[in-house]
């Protein structure tokens, strides 16, 4: 089983050096600590940086961390990955 709350604390962890606002994806690479190629993993989900962007429904920019999370973990729900 998936824990959301764990999901958000790796998210927040990974993207909150990221210079904000970002105006797109490639703002936040600079802040994660193995690029692209950062994992997340929750029980069974697992999904790199790289991946995470394709399953994104919101839209840049974003003003904080804390805006960029909910829209990927509402994305993430939305899909039933989470």
């Amino acid at each position: 089983m998936v824990d959301k709350a764990e999901l958000r604390e790796q998210f927040t962890e990974a993207f909150q050096d990221a210079d904000y606002p970002v105006a797109s994806p490639m703002d936040l690479v600079p802040a994660l600590p193995a690029g692209p190629s950062t994992k997340f993993e929750s029980g069974e989900f697992s999904m790199t940086a790289m991946e995470l962007n394709t399953k994104l429904d919101g839209e840049f920019p974003y003003e904080s961390v804390d805006e960029f999370v909910d829209d990927v973990m509402s994305s993430l729900e939305s899909r039933d990955l989470i």
